[in-house]
C-alpha cells in the first residue's frame, strides 16, 4: 500500500455501488481507499448485468438469424458455439474492466485487494494492515440466494454464476424466480433453443 493508511473514506467493496461512491469522493478531493477481495467492477460487470447483457445480444442474433427471411435477407441459422459466445462475453467484459481500472488509476484512488473486514467504526482491515478513514462506508454487495432443501450443487442446481460459465447449451431448464436475473437467463436460453420454464 502506498503512503500511510489514513484517507478521507474507505470504501469496503468495489462493485458499481462502491466504484461509483470511490469516484465522486475523489472528484471532490477526497484521499480514497478503495478495497475489494477480487476485481474492481463487483457482480454486476464480472456476474451480472454486463455479462448477462453480452449473452442477450448473442441471443438477438440468434433469434434475428432465424427471422432473417421476412426481411428479405439469406441466412441460416446452424446452433450456438457457446465457446465463441463466452469468448464475446468475456472480452465485453475484459474490455469494461479495464477501462474502469484506468479510471481508479486516474482518479488517484488507492485500490487494496483483499478480503477487508470493519474491525471499528472508522477502521477496516485487510492484508493484515489496518486502514482508516474519516468516513467508511460497506458496500459488500451480493450473492446468489439458495433455497433450503434445493442445494446449489454447480451441476444439475446452479446459481447465476454458474449459468455464466456454462460451456454448452441446456436441452431444458427450470427458472426459480422470475425477476430480472431469471427472465433474463430464460431469454437467453430460450433463444439458444433451451426449453425453458419459469417458476414464479
Amino acid at each position: 500500500m502506498a503512503g500511510d493508511n489514513q484517507f478521507d473514506l474507505v470504501i469496503l467493496g468495489g462493485g458499481s455501488g462502491g466504484y461509483a461512491c470511490a469516484f465522486r469522493a475523489a472528484d471532490l478531493g477526497m484521499r480514497v481507499a478503495l478495497i475489494e477481495k477480487a476485481e474492481v467492477g463487483g457482480t454486476c460487470l464480472h456476474r451480472g448485468c454486463i455479462p448477462t447483457k453480452a449473452l442477450l445480444h448473442a441471443g438477438e442474433i440468434a433469434d434475428n438469424t432465424r427471422e432473417a427471411a421476412q426481411f428479405g435477407v439469406a441466412a441460416t441459422f446452424q446452433g450456438i458455439d457457446m465457446a465463441a459466445v463466452n469468448a464475446y462475453k468475456d472480452g465485453v467484459v475484459g474490455q469494461l474492466y479495464k477501462g474502469l481500472q484506468g479510471i481508479v488509476k486516474a482518479r488517484k484512488i488507492e485500490f487494496i485487494a483483499g478480503e477487508g473486514r470493519l474491525v471499528s467504526s472508522n477502521t477496516v482491515q485487510v492484508n493484515g494492515q489496518n486502514v482508516t478513514g474519516k468516513n467508511v462506508v460497506l458496500a459488500t454487495g451480493s450473492v446468489p440466494k439458495s433455497l433450503p432443501g434445493l442445494e446449489i450443487d454447480g451441476n444439475r442446481v446452479i446459481s447465476s454464476d454458474h449459468a455464466l460459465k456454462l460451456d454448452y447449451v441446456p436441452a431444458s431448464a427450470i427458472i426459480l424466480g422470475g425477476g430480472v436475473i431469471g427472465c433474463e437467463f430464460a431469454s437467453v436460453w430460450k433463444s439458444f433453443g433451451t426449453d425453458v420454464t419459469i417458476i414464479e
